[in-house]
């Protein structure tokens, strides 16, 4: 232990080199690239996880009354310790920049800036001490109130009531003026975003459209994410001009924002309302596409069915949040799954009462969070004696109840990022490039596509890699996963958690930025692609990277 002039322990000997190989061990690659802030903050935390760790086994070895190194002998080794944790700590920074440009490499990105090990080891060491001086003061509350009590009490009874005491106090302040206090800035900030009108989503002037002239949905109501799904293209002479296709139809795209009426329930109707009105049933291809925690409907996997099938689609959502997906889900997280559920009756339930043979084929769509609550808007029994087609499910969150279930009953021989369950008559996964299309057994009347990227965290975030090694890094891995990515007990975990809340956006194909030419090969599977061959999808690809 290194010592204080009044002979007390200023660090913990054991602790700073536990800190030191947690920090060194943060510093190789996970799942995503990292930025300087977002290296530099994990490693912060990885370095307070050690160091506690090491407290907490020097405070077992005195509880257990082993013996203490006499004050030289503890000088000594504080000096060694700390001689090892700097070559430790040099060492792994210099090899940071190698594992992050290893992997971004995978990724077709750009090698990291010079002057990057510096900056992280900076925000690292003013994090840690943060997190350190958070764990003084209360260690200093908590030996404030143990005094007093014992006072009154045993000492064992004033020290689990000064603890417990000091706990509610720390929690109440966190929670309720920290944690409330940023929710409350997301929300206003996320809310003004929601808000914003941009230029390149025009109101329409066509009636046939959202928004436009007598439609149900006012403009504004809309949000931006709502404006920016109806002005989007491709229109039906850009699908014409790109398929070839000289039949090619307008989509139809319907939004409602969570300002467009003043319940769930009530946008629910709104949205069949809208769709009745602007023919969605009499179109060949009817899709209810849950958005994500922002209400974000992903442009590439709408248009790429809007392009299979020549424009003969109409696509309905509606917004149940302005979060980031991650924010959402952890504030509210049964919102999203209420809403999805309301629509789903809502579109469900009049498609069923049309002539099977005259109304569209009703697929579902959802991206992440939109996959899981999606995934959720239904149950067997509502669907089971009159089943919609299919559904698309695209970076399924880790927690989706169809997707953890049907991965972990696998066949056995394929990786767990790319798994294959039982004949593929029923569920299906499809990955980068169409890896994974195909299967032994055609298609039944229900069907499934999981759409994932081996690199997406959001789908492949486990909380047991904090003691647990992912099956989705045993061999064969991912072609984007960095054979540098070792698992490490806690560290690991808190990798995945930042690879998901603070990401480094990679290009489409990578991560959880799905890919145009993915979901064309995603929704080809789905839907058997009538009418495309693979050399026309391959042009069909082409045409649109062009037009791009």
């Amino acid at each position: 232990m290194a010592k204080a002039s009044g002979g007390k322990a200023l660090v913990s000997t054991v602790g700073v080199l536990l800190g030191t190989l947690f920090f060194a061990a943060s510093l190789t690659p996970s799942l995503m690239p990292r930025s300087v802030p977002i290296q530099g903050a994990l490693s912060g935390l990885s370095v307070a996880a050690g160091y506690g760790l090491g407290v907490a086994l020097r405070m077992l070895w005195t509880v257990l009354e082993f013996p203490h190194p006499g004050p030289r002998t503890a000088r000594w080794l504080a000096l060694a310790a700390g001689a090892v944790s700097l070559a430790i700590a040099g060492a792994a920074l210099w090899m940071a920049s190698v594992w992050q440009d290893r992997l971004r490499a995978l990724m077709d990105m750009d090698p990291v800036e010079t002057g990057r090990p510096l900056t992280i080891a900076a925000v690292a060491v003013a994090v840690f001490a943060l997190i350190l001086l958070v764990a003084r003061l209360f260690k200093l509350v908590a030996a404030r109130l143990r005094q007093r009590f014992e006072r009154r009490l045993p000492t064992p009874q004033a020290v689990i009531l000064g603890v417990g005491l000091t706990a509610t106090l720390f929690w109440s302040l966190g929670n309720g003026l920290l944690v409330h206090g940023a929710l409350t800035g997301l929300d206003a900030s996320y809310r003004q975003y929601d808000a914003l009108f941009e230029e390149a989503s025009p109101q329409p002037t066509d009636p046939h459209k959202s928004g436009g002239p007598g439609s149900l949905l006012a403009w504004d109501g809309l949000g931006r994410a709502g404006r920016a799904m109806v002005a989007a293209g491709p229109d039906a002479a850009t699908i014409a001009a790109r398929t070839g296709a000289a039949d090619a139809k307008e989509p139809i795209r319907v939004y409602v924002g969570l300002n467009s009426a003043p319940d769930l329930e009530a946008r629910a109707e709104l949205a069949l309302a809208e769709l009745i009105r602007l023919g969605g049933f009499e179109r060949a291809h009817l899709v209810i596409n849950t958005p994500t925690g922002t209400g974000w409907v992903d442009p590439n996997g709408q248009q790429a069915l809007e392009y299979l099938f020549r424009g003969d689609v109409a696509t309905v959502a509606v917004q149940y949040s302005y979060l980031a997906s991650w924010i959402a889900l952890t504030v509210d997280p049964d919102y999203g799954a209420e809403t999805a559920r309301a629509v789903f009756a809502a579109i469900y339930g009049h498609w069923r009462t049309l002539p099977p043979e005259t109304r569209p084929r009703l697929w579902l769509h959802g991206l992440s969070l939109g996959a899981l609550n999606s995934d959720l808007s239904h149950d067997l029994y509502q669907v089971i004696g009159d089943p919609y087609d299919g559904a698309l499910w695209a970076g399924p969150p880790f927690n989706s109840r169809t997707w953890r279930a049907v991965t972990r009953a696998r066949e056995i021989e394929k990786p767990a990022w790319l798994p294959r369950f039982r004949d593929g008559a029923v569920i299906r996964f499809v990955g980068r490039n169409g890896a994974g299309r195909g299967a032994e057994a055609d298609w039944g009347p229900y069907r499934v596509v999981f759409l994932q990227y081996a690199s997406d965290a959001v789908t492949f975030f486990e909380p047991a890699s904090a003691w647990r090694r992912p099956a989705w890094l045993e061999e064969p891995r991912g072609p984007d996963v960095s054979p540098d990515f070792r698992w490490i007990p806690v560290v690991s975990f808190l990798q995945l958690a930042m690879d998901i809340t603070m990401p480094m956006v990679p290009p489409p194909g990578h991560g959880h930025s799905y890919a145009f030419d993915d979901y064309l090969d995603a929704w080809a599977e789905l839907t058997g692609a009538p009418g495309w061959t693979p050399e026309g999808l391959d042009a069909l690809k082409a045409a649109v990277a062009a037009g791009d």
